[in-house]
């Protein structure tokens, strides 16, 4: 080949590569992915925990809040990504938190959700987290009415932490395998609590809730619940008693408004005194410990299968973004 034909054989490359480029970022829809990101300094983090945080790209402002609590053993990201949060927030719009358990604060990366000083106003990690959501709120001047939380595990007993503690900075709440407000202490070990069950009646699991944030005259956070019946490590029992305790709190009954299924799974929906939706579970058959997710490019599709991320063709995250009306 010529210099002169490879001179030409290369301006044309370049030229192809140049269109290419060009086509890609005027694609509609089309932009870099954002990324998950450590903010520090977001408050006096009494719970010494870490703060990640998901914004897409070009995310308005005026945008709801979703805080997500990971399971043991997990972090931020593998539990963001699993279980379909972030996926959910660049196709609906909306920004994530993703607290971090430190390996100096329990050996097993747990959320102190049996902790006295974890779990109540003002103290441990339950503080943290709420200084995550107002940073949050500062920085992406997201809407302060739509912030939710939700959680696995560990996790989503921390949820139920939240909505007691804080309620006025959450709409509502979505647990996956977790456990009620108290439930430790109501059953003198996290153990009983996990693999036994506390006993309370649906008033005195309302009454735990209601001493977290003494004076709170409401509106309380709603609740989403999931559940695996094949749940070992902890019991399905304890999906009962978070219903027991947040229609107590609702002032609602124990009766179900709503028996149907759902991707073939048992779904219960119970209403207050106004005909709003204030607790909603999901019992999905024969699954074990883990987040429901359902992978694809679907509409209805979200998550990642893994480590307690279980693929049981229902995606828990999708189920509660819906029910909160962020897509």
């Amino acid at each position: 080949m010529t210099p002169t034909r490879a001179a030409s054989r290369h301006v044309t490359v370049l030229a192809t590569l140049l269109v290419a480029l060009i086509a890609a970022f005027l694609t509609p829809g089309r932009a870099s992915a954002a990324s998950l990101q450590e903010v520090t300094g977001f408050g006096t983090n009494p719970g010494a925990l870490r703060m990640f945080r998901y914004v897409p790209d070009g995310l308005p402002a005026g945008r709801p809040v979703v805080v997500a609590l990971h399971g043991c053993t997990q972090n931020a990201s593998g539990y963001g990504t699993g279980s379909g949060w972030l996926q959910l927030a660049d196709r609906w719009g909306f920004s994530v938190v993703l607290p971090q358990q430190q390996t100096a604060n329990n050996a097993s990366s747990c959320f102190n959700w049996f902790q006295t000083g974890d779990i109540a106003r003002g103290q441990g990690e339950a503080a943290s987290v709420a200084q995550m959501v107002d940073r949050q709120l500062a920085d992406t001047s997201g809407d302060t009415s739509r912030v939710y939380v939700t959680g696995l595990s560990a996790g989503g007993a921390m949820t139920s932490v939240m909505m007691a503690a804080y309620p006025e900075k959450f709409a509502s709440g979505g647990i996956a395998a977790g456990l009620p407000y108290g439930c430790a202490q109501a059953a003198g070990s996290p153990y009983v609590c996990m693999y036994v069950g506390a006993t309370q009646t649906a008033k005195q699991w309302g009454d735990r809730v209601r001493a977290a944030r003494p004076g709170f005259g409401g509106p309380w956070p709603t609740l989403v619940a999931f559940q695996g019946t094949a749940d070992y490590t902890v019991k399905p029992v304890n999906m009962t008693d978070l219903m027991r305790q947040w229609t107590d709190v609702h002032g609602a009954d124990q009766s179900a408004d709503v028996s149907d299924t759902v991707a073939g799974y048992p779904h219960q929906v119970f209403r207050d005194a106004a005909g709003r939706a204030v607790v909603e579970t999901y019992s999905i058959t024969g699954m074990g410990h883990g987040q429901p997710v359902d992978p694809g490019s679907g509409s209805e599709q979200c998550g990642t299968a893994g480590a307690y991320v279980l693929d049981v063709n229902l995606c828990g995250a999708y189920r509660m973004g819906r029910a909160w009306g962020l897509g």
